[in-house]
Parts: C-alpha cells; structure tokens; sequence
C-alpha cells in the first residue's frame, strides 16, 4: 500500500526524503493512524535524519520508526527538532539508503521497515467472523508460507471457491500476518464463503523482483496441485473444501500487481492437470510507466515515488519503469487478451494517485480482444486501499461487499 508524497519529493544521493506541506501530511498521518503503531519519545535522531515535516509553526514532526519487529511501529515525536542519532540501548548504525516513508538500509546491509501493521496469531473460530485461520508453511527452499482462511459453514463438506490472495505493500512492507490483512480477509472469507490463501512472499530490499512474481507463480501451483492427478494432499482444508473450477486471485496495491502478473502467466503456460483460474480482482492495483497519461497531475512520472519504489524493488528490471510487469500497456507489453482467466474486476479510488493507471489497465483489457468479463468499480472520495487502512467505513464495508459479490457470481 503506498502513499504518493511525490510533488514534494528532495532526492539527494543516498536518501530521499519528502519535506511535506500540510495537506499532504495530514493525508499520510490519515493513512499511517489506520493499524500502524505510533511510540513516543523513544528515540532523538539529528536533523538530517528529518523524513516528513511541517513547518515548525506547526510545532509538529513525523521522525524515524523503531522497533523491536522493524515492521511494527512508526515514531511520531511532538516536538520541533529531533537531536541525535542514538538510541538508549544501541550503538547508531551508519545509514545507507532511505526510501522515505517505507524502509531504510544500513551500510550493514540490515533492514529496517518504517510502516506496517503489527503481525497477529491465526485465530481458530474468529467472534467477530466466525472465519479460522492457521499458518502454513508452501516450500522450505525457498521459504514460502501462507496463512490460510475457512468461513464457518452450516455443511461441514461443502466445496467452496478458493482465493489466492497476495497482499500490498510497495513490494517491501505489510505480510500475510499483519492485523490490516488478516482482518481484511477474515471479513472478505466470512462473505463471500471461499477459502483463501495469502501468500508471503518474499520482499524487497533483500530479495529483489522478480523474486515475489516467482513465489507467488509457486504459491498457486502449490494449490492447483491438491486437485491434479498423482498431485499433493498436504493441506486438508483445500482438500475438503476447495473447489477447483472456482478458483480466483486477487491482490491490493502490489499485490494486485502479482495478482495481475501470475494471470497473465497463467494464460501462456497454464495450471497442473487443465486446471482453469476463474476470475482475478485489483483494488488499486500499482501500475506506473515513463509517460504521462491523460487525466493524470503528475507530469514527472519518473521523478515520482512510485518509480523510486519500482527502482528500489526491481533494479535490474529490463526496460526500468516501462518493464511490462509494472507497465502492461507500455508497447513492448503483450496483449491483455492472454489475461488466463475469465473474469476480471478493477478497483480504483477517486483520490488515489494510481487511479488513473488503473483506469488505463481497465480500458487496455476491453480493447485487448479479451473474451471475458471486465468489470470496474469506481470509489468517490477515497484514497489508496482506503478498504483496508480504514476498514471500519462504510465505503470500506461497501467495497468488501464488491469484492466478496465478485467472488460468489
């Protein structure tokens, strides 16, 4: 899940930070509040170290996270300078690169993750749902592992759609097991009734693209695989609920990215024993390329921070930003038409900065010749993965529903 501070970006040689004017943090401080944890007073950086200011007549500054889990926590300090670079318990390591607000490397080669919702335990019986869940482990070599969902169901051996679903993050931040997610997807598998899987893949920095394409291709092969001739039986609830002909993908952020990626693998090379995937829904999916395009602010697309993360997650990508994985209109990108699936819905929202890319995917897929279904549902109002930061909405319950409606057709 990003947030565009682009407009005001500074970029120096080893860091980027983004000086905020205060519409723009109140946007980010909005977006932050929603599952991220906020500490106080813990720690005092110098003024170098500044990532995203106001003015000080404001009196306020968002200073550098820290955390036991780097994931976890986001320091928000109230007052006008943070000093030095110290922490109470360590010694300060030597900072190499920044990608401001997400994470920031160390000359170490350590990593430290700036935003995300802290991890929570699987549940078995939710109150709240009635959804259960559990961690799985996919492959030990390379690790890939997944938390798995199953509604309640009044017929103990009913089969049911199954979802693959691949969480957002800029490719670098959020998990499987993060409360954000995990509350998503209890509220959609309560729903729409399927069993779902998302999928941790592993993330930039240290595992660079196409590293999460290739493990998420592995995560839904493994699936397919319960349901093929002399295939697998590892995972029960897929075995004794899955229904293979309703099978789907979705994604938010980049994980809709994935999401779109593996369909389109899907569609040149197929699933285990002719198995079909179904349908694939994107909310907010992260698509970006070199040029502008219509109806559109950024005149810069490649100054933007979108790019800089595209950069940071897939720095050998041939072709850079135009790469079809992250631009699937650019020229050189094959037709959407190969989409192996049936169904598609696109989500975008009003005041998204990805909102007119996705718009642009969703019209590229009706002119491909695709011969399926292509939907698009349009959310005045409301900013980047709005129905997962702000889960309690009424908006945010109403995409749900979409989602969950797309999934039970």
């Amino acid at each position: 899940m990003m947030s565009n501070a682009s407009s005001f970006l500074g970029i120096s040689t080893n860091t980027i930070r983004a000086p905020i004017h205060y519409p723009v943090l109140q946007k980010l401080l909005s977006i932050f509040s929603n599952g991220f944890h906020y500490q106080r007073n813990r720690l005092r950086f110098s003024s170098s170290y500044h990532s995203l200011q106001r003015s000080q007549s404001h009196g306020l500054t968002i200073c550098d996270p820290i955390s036991s889990k780097p994931r976890n926590k986001f320091l928000l300090q109230t007052h006008h300078q943070c000093s030095r670079s110290e922490t109470i318990d360590s010694v300060p390591k030597e900072i190499d690169t920044e990608l401001l607000p997400f994470l920031r490397i160390y000359k170490d080669g350590s990593v430290e993750r700036l935003m995300g919702s802290p991890y929570v335990p699987p549940t078995l019986d939710d109150p709240d749902s009635g959804v259960s869940s559990k961690d799985i482990t996919i492959s030990q070599n390379p690790l890939i592992s997944a938390r798995l969902f199953l509604p309640k169901l009044n017929e103990p051996h009913k089969k049911i759609p199954i979802l693959v679903y691949y969480h957002g993050g800029a490719f670098c931040v959020e998990s499987a097991f993060s409360f954000d997610h995990h509350r998503f997807l209890n509220s959609l598998v309560s729903q729409a009734k399927v069993v779902a899987v998302s999928v941790e893949y592993r993330m930039a920095p240290e595992h660079s693209l196409p590293i999460a394409y290739d493990d998420s291709w592995a995560a839904l092969n493994w699936v397919a695989l319960h349901f093929a001739d002399n295939g697998i039986t590892e995972e029960p609830w897929l075995i004794n609920h899955g229904d293979p002909n309703r099978l789907f993908l979705g994604g938010d952020s980049a994980g809709a990215n994935i999401a779109h990626n593996v369909a389109m693998r899907v569609g040149k090379e197929g699933l285990p024993n002719g198995i079909n995937l179904l349908g694939v829904f994107l909310t907010h999916p992260f698509f970006w390329g070199s040029k502008p395009i219509e109806g559109d602010a950024c005149e810069e697309p490649e100054k933007d921070l979108a790019c800089l993360v595209w950069d940071m997650a897939y720095p050998s990508a041939p072709g850079g930003i135009d790469n079809p994985v992250i631009n699937p209109v650019a020229p050189e990108a094959p037709s959407l038409a190969g989409l192996g699936c049936s169904r598609v819905l696109v989500s975008v929202s009003e005041n998204d900065e990805l909102r007119h890319r996705g718009l642009g995917y969703y019209e590229a897929v009706k002119r491909s010749g695709f011969e399926g279904e292509a939907e698009l549902v349009e959310v005045e109002g409301e900013d980047h993965a709005f129905h997962i930061l702000k889960f309690e909405t009424r908006k945010a319950k109403e995409l749900t529903k979409k989602l969950a409606d797309f999934l039970l057709k």
